[in-house]
């Protein structure tokens, strides 16, 4: 396996085997609209909280490593994702990329496919928003709908360039669950293995049938957002990861929570970064999966996807 880039550095592979990986968090965001002002999480206000989570799960549950999916136009703040990693002891991947069409900045509009690469494949190479930092991962690239509009799909197209371009991997956001199908035919289509791309949010759609098509096509299936009860139960989650995995896809799926806001954090009475490992994977247990399979989809799909590692059958 190559080596993970951190915004501490790069990472062997071999140094987060002792612990499991979050596939899908934010660290610090700023997603707020005049009709939400909460959906934050502040590099001041929030980030001593955010900290005493990952400490606490890093010593608890040896927590390995954090994706981070704050991309452009999201609040990103790879300094502060440091200061963050630094003072927890977790490692932390960063993320480049465009969230979907809602929240583009001006640099989307009227910018090519090329020019969208170009952007990218400098952040990758050269480092983020002047801190030298080089991302790990490019997302979280949305969509907003069951079909991308044409400017999602000029930065889906822009994402498999750039992941060709330097050999990072592609996560989406599918809003609700919808459009995991299309996100993979036009990444696909633009030669971007299916391996090297996980479809996001799928634990928000009640189609096991879909999650089955999109795991044996080869790409990863996303349940990252649990605990997330606004949006569904947790018993839904389960009773979805349960079909897919009787159906032999462990191996392509990644789980994780998907922070996105105060309110989410235990500070804030939420479910916290941990809820994935205190709580659901319990249930997991309680239904009869073993350990090297919670092992497979907490720990090695995540750092065979981050590196561009063809999965296991």
């Amino acid at each position: 396996m190559t080596a993970v880039h951190t915004v501490l550095g790069p990472l062997a592979p071999w140094l987060a085997r002792r612990g499991p990986v979050l596939a899908h968090e934010h660290l610090v965001l700023d997603l707020s609209r005049p009709d939400d002002r909460a959906a934050v999480l502040d590099t001041d206000r929030d980030a001593p909280a955010v900290v005493r989570e990952l400490t606490s799960l890093r010593e608890e549950f040896s927590l390995a490593l954090v994706i981070e999916l704050t991309c452009r136009g999201m609040g990103r703040d790879i300094a502060a994702l440091a200061r963050i990693s630094r003072a927890s002891g977790v490692p932390v991947v960063a993320a480049t990329g465009w969230y979907h069409q809602g929240f583009h900045p001006p640099e989307v509009a009227g910018a090519g496919v090329e020019q969208l690469t170009g952007t990218l494949v400098r952040e990758i190479t050269e480092g983020a928003d002047g801190t030298g930092i080089r991302p790990g991962v490019i997302g979280e690239i949305g969509t907003g709908g069951a079909q991308p509009t044409e400017a999602e799909a000029r930065v889906l197209r822009a994402a498999a360039g750039a992941a060709l371009a330097t050999g990072l991997s592609v996560v989406t956001h599918a809003r609700r669950g919808q459009g995991g199908r299309a996100q993979l035919d036009l990444l696909t289509g633009a030669g971007l293995p299916p391996y090297r791309v996980c479809l996001g949010h799928q634990d928000l759609l009640d189609d096991p049938a879909a999650h089955r098509a999109l795991a044996a096509e080869g790409a990863y299936v996303a349940f990252d957002t649990i605990g997330k009860a606004r949006y569904r139960p947790d018993a839904d989650r389960l009773r979805l990861l349960l079909a897919l995995l009787e159906a032999g896809h462990a191996h392509r799926v990644l789980l994780s929570g998907d922070v996105s806001r105060r309110a989410y954090l235990q500070a804030a009475g939420g479910p916290g970064y941990g809820h994935l490992l205190r709580g659901f994977l319990d249930q997991v247990r309680a239904a009869g999966v073993d350990e090297p399979l919670i092992d497979l989809m907490t720990r090695r799909n995540p750092l065979r996807f981050l590196t561009g590692t063809e999965a296991e059958a």
